[in-house]
């Protein structure tokens, strides 16, 4: 036997923020709230796990120790870095130096996610 990943539980102040700005992101859907809690899912037969944003009290105050990286479907790094810095996306600096071929980006609530580059760079 095997598991499959359903969701990623991320711990946030603010989980209406933060599932709208990853609604966004990726084309997801709000599919359940209640209170301290909104969770997103891609369409029905789309493949990605639901992300369950969770009221917490206190706030992030060290690096994540999970992150997510996204690649663009329909455009190039650049472009889709653009796009996500639009929505309230910010670059980051972790440390990745300049020779990497990702972008590294904070959430609006600063979790970090990285933007890779395109298949046929990579």
């Amino acid at each position: 036997m095997t598991s499959t990943l359903f969701a990623v539980v991320v711990d946030c102040n603010d989980p209406a923020t933060l599932a709208r700005f990853w609604c966004d992101a990726l084309g997801y859907s709000v599919h359940g709230e209640a209170e301290g809690y909104v969770g997103i899912a891609p369409a029905a037969g789309a493949p990605g796990p639901h992300l369950d944003f969770v009221l917490v009290p206190e706030p992030r105050t060290v690096k994540n120790r999970l992150h997510l990286d996204l690649r663009a479907v329909d455009t190039d790094q650049a472009t889709e870095v653009a796009r996500l810095e639009s929505l309230g996306a910010r670059r980051v600096d972790v440390g990745q130096g300049p020779a990497v071929t990702w972008v590294v980006l904070a959430d609006p609530e600063g979790n970090e996610f990285c933007v890779l580059a395109d298949l046929e760079d990579s």
